[in-house]
């Protein structure tokens, strides 16, 4: 057992394995039933994506329409966005954040590099609600797909690009040469 715990890919496969039931027994039961932090994010992108539209001349709206649980955003004279819970990016957030936990590195550097990650991840993720918010009032019937499709495909690409700078360039592992 002690020949296999001395494998750097058997910790990092415990570790990260241990790390994803904790945060799955956190979240599941604890914090997604609560609704504070999902409805803290919600709210935190429909005012960043409120900003970001401004900024491109857009008048922004939100409704709660559809009650307090609902969270919606789009450009007036156009329907809304809608933000759910599955799209606020901290399903996200804690997997970029286990990756590097259970990654070899200085503490220093987790220290730094998690709270950058996070943030950019948050801001790629108000830029993936503004596209989508001009996609409907300009082009509704590629919401879809690009929602699907194309804004998954750019968000999961940009947190591996994390994750290859940490394992590569960032964390302890990187050999000197």
């Amino acid at each position: 057992m002690k020949k296999l715990w001395n494998n750097p890919l058997f910790r990092f496969v415990v570790f990260a394995f241990s790390l994803y039931i904790f945060w799955f027994l956190i979240y599941d039961n604890w914090l997604q039933p609560n609704r504070t932090i999902d409805t803290w994010v919600i709210v935190s992108i429909i005012d960043h994506v409120g900003l970001v539209l401004q900024l491109f001349g857009f008048e922004s709206g939100s409704s709660s329409y559809y009650g307090p649980e609902i969270r919606t955003i789009g450009i007036v004279g156009s329907s809304e966005v809608w933000i759910g819970d599955s799209c606020n990016g901290i399903k996200l957030f804690a997997l970029f954040t286990g990756f590097v936990l259970a990654y070899p590195g200085s503490i220093i550097k987790k220290l730094w590099y998690i709270p950058f990650g996070i943030i950019t991840i948050h801001i790629l993720n108000v830029l993936r609600v503004v596209a989508l918010t001009i996609i409907v009032k300009y082009y509704p019937e590629a919401l879809d797909f690009n929602h699907t499709y194309t804004f998954t495909i750019l968000v999961y690409s940009y947190v591996f690009v994390l994750w290859y700078l940490w394992a590569n360039k960032l964390s302890d592992s990187v050999q000197k040469g």
